[in-house]
């Protein structure tokens, strides 16, 4: 049975998940119960062998305004206030859990798309760059806000956006702070669809989520799972990753399920397995 969640709202259209970050009166901020809910909604559905592909959406007229400064500014001076070197450890701690609730979505099985419409700042990029495909209505605006806030983004755009968008696109973004409208947004590489509005930017996300579920699961998950490894990988060394991942996977039903559907001219029926 579903979880019940306060940031989240989770819908099931077949064999794919719609998670929605749920509370447009505060800008689907992200704050304590966003990060500790993440990492396990994450969990729930990467495991849940019904769901072959998540969509992320929010509910309202923005994605996501970022950080919730109200609830998380003042954990960045909790700890001991006379020992900086013990304030040190404990907002290294806090970092590094607040990076992992991020990247349970890229450490989740299922490929995750972005439905994006509105404001996607600061927070908001970091979690979006851990999806795998992003789509987003015409009036999305981009932007890394940490910088003018004396912030070095650490929950993932520095790392990700780079492999995305380019090198050169990635240190402009980070070190200016800019808007991105959603056409510059197309053009680097950061979203592969725009679309009139946040509903046609949801429906286009979902239609590629269940074009990616009619495909093989194990195949599927594992696709994600050697473009995630390899990514900072030699080519050979990815090409030897992938070798080792095969010669495991090719011995799936689904692989004889997908040649006799070939040959017998019918829909394949994959199971998974």
């Amino acid at each position: 049975m579903a979880s019940s969640y306060t940031v989240f709202s989770v819908a099931h259209d077949n064999d794919i998940a719609i998670c929605t970050l749920n509370q447009p009166e505060a800008k689907n901020t992200m704050g304590p119960e966003f990060f500790s809910e993440l990492p396990k909604v994450m969990a729930e559905l990467g495991s849940d062998d019904s769901v072959h592909a998540i969509v992320l959406a929010a509910s309202g007229d923005t994605f996501s305004a970022g950080l919730d400064l109200k609830t998380m500014g003042p954990k960045l001076f909790e700890g001991v206030a006379n020992s900086p070197g013990l304030r040190a450890n404990y907002l290294l701690k806090l970092i590094h859990e607040l990076q992992d609730a991020v990247s349970s979505i890229e450490k989740c099985p299922k490929p995750v798309i972005a439905a994006i419409q509105g404001r996607c700042l600061g927070g908001g990029v970091d979690l979006i760059a851990a999806c795998d495909i992003r789509v987003c209505a015409n009036t999305a605006i981009f932007s890394i806000r940490e910088t003018p806030m004396a912030i070095v983004a650490d929950l993932g755009s520095l790392q990700r956006l780079p492999a995305i968008i380019g090198w050169g696109n990635a240190v402009e973004m980070a070190l200016t702070g800019k808007d991105i409208t959603a056409i510059e947004a197309q053009v680097m590489g950061l979203v592969t669809h725009v679309t009139e509005d946040a509903k046609s930017a949801l429906a286009t996300a979902t239609q590629i989520a269940h074009s990616i579920a009619a495909n093989p699961p194990l195949t599927v998950q594992g696709v994600k799972a050697v473009l995630t490894a390899t990514r900072s990988m030699s080519v050979q060394q990815g090409l030897d990753y992938v070798a080792t991942w095969n010669s495991g996977n090719l011995l799936s039903e689904d692989l004889a399920e997908a040649f006799n559907a070939f040959v017998q001219k019918r829909p394949p029926n994959f199971k998974g397995a």
